[in-house]
C-alpha cells in the first residue's frame, strides 16, 4: 500500500515541529519596528482625533417611583391602607418609556430652545461635506431631507440615556451636551417635565370623573326620589304606615294589645291567688297577716282597739277572777274585734274575686280585639313583602348616590395640580459636571495602541509561520518516521504499555479523577471489561476521590454480584430498584458512606437485572435530578457488555472502564463497544494502577 508523503514545508512545521518560544520571542525582537511604528502611528493618529473631537459633558438625575398619594386625603374607607398601588419592576420600565416619549422630548425642546443650538441642529452652521456625501448615498440619513424639528430630535434622542436600575425603582436620566450647564439643565428639565406631565395626567383624571360623576348624581337623584315616592306611596295606599321606631301601626297594635292581654291575665292571677290565700286564713283559724288585710284602715283601727282591751284585761285579771263581770266584759269586747276584723278579711276576699272576674272580662275582650288586628295583619303581609322590595331598591339607589356623592367630593378636591402628587419624585438633581465624559482619550489612546500591537505581533507571527523551512523562524523538529511507519500496524500484537487502548485515556484513580474534574463530568458510568473485574469496588474507590472537589452521589445499578456498593450502604434499606418501581423515594434510598462523604444508593433488596432497571421511566429523570443536586453522580453499571449500554450512556454519558494489564483484546473490545454505545468520553482505569493508589482514594 502506497501512501502519499506530505510536502517538507508542512511536515516540518506542522506535524513533526514543536514551536520554540524563546525563537517566537527572538523573532518578535527582530520584527520589533515593524510592530512599533504602527502602534505608536496609530496611538498618534486617535490621539489626534479624540483632541479634535468635541468634548461632552455628562450629568445624570435620578428619579424614585412610589406612590404619593396622602393617606390624609384619602377617603375614610381606604385610610387604613398602607399602599393601594404598589411599583413593580414592570412599572417602573414603562415609567422610564414615558421619560422617553415624543410629547415631552418636544415640551423640553420648545422651552429650553435647544432648536436654536447647532449643536441640536447641524443645518444652522452648515452639512459638513462626509454628512452630506454619507446621506447622497444612503449611509446615513440625510440632514438636508429631514425637516428641523426631526433633526433636533435626532440629537436630543442621541445625547438622552433613560434607564432603570435593577432591582430598584429608580430611573437615571443621563444627558451629554457641550456644554456643562446645558447638560445638567436639560436632564433637570426631562425630570421636572415628567412630574409635571405625571400631575397633569392625575388632574384631567380628576376632571373627567367629575364631569362624568357630575351627569350620574344628577340621573341618581332622580333616580331616588322616585324610588322613595313609589315606598311613600305604596305604604299609603296598603295601609302600612309607620309609627315610632319606623313600625307599621298594625304590628304596633298587635304589640300594644299583646302587653295589655299579658297585664289583665297577670291581674286576674294575682286577685285570684290573694283571694284564695285570706279565705284559707279564715277557714283554719290563724291570724289574718296578709299586706292587703293589715293595710286596711278598719282593720287597723281593730287591731288597735284588741290590743288595749288585751292590756286591759291582762292588768285585771292580776287582781280579779275570771268570774268577775268586768273580766267577762272584756273577753267579751275582745271577741267582738276579733269577729269583726274576720269579716272585714272576708269583704276583702270578696272584693280581690270581684277584681279577678274584672280582670278575667277585660282579658277577653282584649283577646277578642287582638284576633281581629292579627286576622288584619294577615291580610296585608303580601303587601309588606311588596313594601319592602320598594325599600330595598329605594336604599340600594341612595346608597349608590352617597357614594358617587363621596367620589365627587375627592375627585373636586384633586383638580388642581398641587392636590394630585406624581407618582415618583427628584431625589437626586443634576449637576454641572467639569470633567468631559466623552471621548476618553487616554482609554481610547491605549485600546486603540493595544489593538495595533497585537495586531502587528500577529502579522509578524503569521508570516514567520508562513516562510520556508530555512528561513529565520527556528523549530524543534522531532524524528521523521517514514509514511509507511506513520500508518498503524493491522496487528494483534499488545502495546508497549499494558493495558493502553488506542484512542483511550488511560490511569490510575488519581488521573481519572483530575480528567473528569478538569472536564466537568457530572454523571460518570464504572464498567468492567472482563467478568472477573469488580465494577463496584472501582466505583467506591473513584467517589471517594471525587469527594475532595465536590458533593457525590454513589448509584447502584449492577445487582449480578455482591458489589461493594451495596456492601458500604444498609442492606436492610430500599434502594434503586424500589425507586425504579415506585415503592420508594430519594428520601427513603439515599445512604451515607461511613468513611467518606459520599451519599450511596444501592442496587436495593428486590433482585432486578440491569435492563429492568434502565427500562424502569423513573430512572432517567431521577438522574436528572441526582444531577442537579450533586457534583458528581458514580453509576456502578457492572460488566460492558449487552443491548443495555446505550440506555447507560443517556443516564450516564462519561465512562469509566475497569480492565487488567493484561487483558488487552478484552479491553480494546469493551471500549468499541461504549464508544458505538455513544457515551461522551471513555478513560480507561487498570486494576493494577488503581490498587497502587487504593489507600490514597479511601
Amino acid at each position: 500500500m502506497s501512501v502519499a508523503s506530505p510536502s517538507p514545508r508542512t511536515s516540518s512545521l506542522f506535524s513533526d515541529a514543536e514551536f520554540d518560544l524563546p525563537a517566537l520571542g527572538a523573532a518578535l525582537w527582530r520584527k520589533k519596528w515593524k510592530i512599533l511604528r504602527p502602534t505608536l502611528l496609530i496611538a498618534l493618529i486617535t490621539l489626534g482625533v479624540v483632541q479634535v473631537i468635541p468634548a461632552k459633558y455628562q450629568s445624570e438625575a435620578r428619579l424614585l417611583v412610589e406612590d404619593r398619594d396622602n393617606v390624609f386625603l384619602r377617603p375614610d374607607a381606604d385610610k387604613d391602607v398602607i399602599d393601594r398601588n404598589a411599583v413593580d419592576e414592570v412599572a417602573v420600565t414603562s415609567q422610564a418609556q414615558l421619560v422617553l416619549s415624543r410629547d415631552l422630548a418636544q415640551d423640553v425642546i420648545a422651552r429650553l430652545k435647544l432648536g436654536a443650538r447647532p449643536e441640536f441642529d447641524p443645518a444652522l452652521n452648515g452639512i459638513s461635506p462626509i454628512k452630506a456625501v454619507l446621506g447622497a448615498l444612503g449611509l446615513i440619513k440625510n440632514p438636508l431631507r429631514m425637516t428641523p424639528q426631526e433633526r433636533v430630535l435626532e440629537a436630543y434622542y442621541d445625547r438622552l440615556t433613560v434607564y432603570p436600575v435593577e432591582k430598584s425603582r429608580v430611573i437615571v436620566i443621563d444627558f451629554l451636551s457641550e456644554d456643562p450647564k446645558l447638560a445638567a439643565t436639560v436632564a433637570n428639565a426631562v425630570a421636572e417635565a415628567y412630574l409635571v406631565r405625571q400631575r397633569a395626567a392625575k388632574q384631567e383624571q380628576a376632571r373627567a370623573a367629575v364631569q362624568w360623576l357630575s351627569g350620574e348624581i344628577e340621573t341618581m337623584q332622580k333616580k331616588v326620589a322616585d324610588a322613595e315616592a313609589k315606598v311613600a306611596a305604596f305604604r299609603a295606599n296598603s295601609n302600612l304606615l309607620e309609627g315610632p321606631n319606623n313600625i307599621t301601626l298594625s304590628a304596633q297594635a298587635l304589640g300594644d294589645f299583646n302587653a295589655q292581654i299579658a297585664a289583665a291575665r297577670a291581674q286576674k292571677a294575682d286577685a285570684e291567688a290573694k283571694a284564695k290565700i285570706i279565705r284559707e286564713m279564715l277557714r283554719s283559724g290563724q291570724s289574718i297577716e296578709a299586706s292587703d288585710i293589715v293595710n286596711s284602715e278598719l282593720i287597723r283601727r281593730l287591731s288597735e282597739q284588741r290590743v288595749t282591751l288585751r292590756a286591759e284585761l291582762a292588768e285585771q285579771s292580776s287582781s280579779l277572777m275570771d268570774g268577775h263581770p268586768r273580766i267577762k266584759e272584756l273577753k267579751a269586747q275582745i271577741a267582738d274585734l276579733d269577729g269583726q276584723i274576720r269579716g272585714e278579711a272576708a269583704r276583702i276576699a270578696r272584693s280581690f274575686d270581684a277584681d279577678a272576674k274584672i280582670a278575667d272580662a277585660r282579658v277577653e275582650a282584649l283577646a277578642a280585639n287582638f284576633d281581629q288586628i292579627k286576622n288584619q295583619a294577615a291580610t296585608t303581609n303580601e303587601r309588606d313583602v311588596q313594601l319592602r322590595v320598594l325599600q330595598r331598591e329605594a336604599k340600594s339607589q341612595r346608597d349608590l348616590l352617597e357614594s358617587y356623592l363621596a367620589k365627587y367630593s375627592e375627585a373636586t378636591a384633586r383638580e388642581t395640580l398641587n392636590a394630585s402628587p406624581a407618582d415618583a419624585r427628584v431625589f437626586s438633581r443634576a449637576t454641572v459636571s467639569n470633567v468631559p465624559a466623552y471621548p476618553k482619550k487616554l482609554p481610547s489612546v491605549l485600546i486603540a495602541a493595544v489593538a495595533t500591537l497585537m495586531l502587528s505581533c500577529g502579522f509578524v507571527l503569521t508570516r514567520e509561520l508562513l516562510s520556508a523551512p530555512g528561513a529565520a523562524m527556528p523549530v524543534r523538529r522531532a524524528p521523521v518516521r517514514d509514511a509507511a511507519a506513520a500508518q498503524p500496524e493491522a496487528t494483534d500484537k499488545p502495546s508497549a504499555e499494558p493495558g493502553r487502548v488506542a484512542g483511550a485515556q488511560t490511569g490510575g484513580v488519581a488521573d481519572v479523577v483530575q480528567r473528569l474534574q478538569g472536564a466537568g463530568a457530572g454523571r460518570i458510568a464504572v464498567l468492567a471489561a472482563a467478568a472477573g473485574l469488580d465494577s463496584g469496588e472501582a466505583a467506591v474507590k473513584l467517589a471517594r476521590a471525587l469527594a475532595t472537589g465536590g458533593r457525590v452521589v454513589l448509584v447502584g445499578l449492577d445487582q449480578t454480584k455482591n458489589s461493594a456498593v451495596k456492601a458500604i450502604s444498609d442492606a436492610s434499606a430500599p434502594g434503586l430498584a424500589e425507586f425504579a418501581d415506585g415503592s420508594a423515594s430519594f428520601r427513603d434510598i439515599i445512604g451515607k458512606d461511613q468513611l467518606s462523604a459520599v451519599h450511596v444508593i444501592a442496587p436495593g433488596r428486590e433482585p432486578s437485572r440491569r435492563l429492568a432497571l434502565l427500562s424502569s421511566p423513573r430512572l432517567a429523570p431521577g438522574m436528572t435530578a441526582l444531577a442537579r443536586s450533586y457534583a458528581y453522580v458514580v453509576v456502578d453499571a457492572g460488566l460492558a457488555e449487552g443491548a443495555d449500554l446505550e440506555a447507560i450512556a443517556e443516564i450516564a454519558p462519561r465512562a469509566v472502564l475497569l480492565a487488567t494489564a493484561d487483558a488487552h483484546g478484552a479491553t480494546a473490545a469493551a471500549h468499541e463497544r461504549l464508544v458505538a454505545a455513544e457515551f461522551d468520553d471513555v478513560v480507561v482505569l487498570t486494576e493494577g494502577r488503581a490498587d497502587a493508589i487504593s489507600a490514597e482514594a479511601a
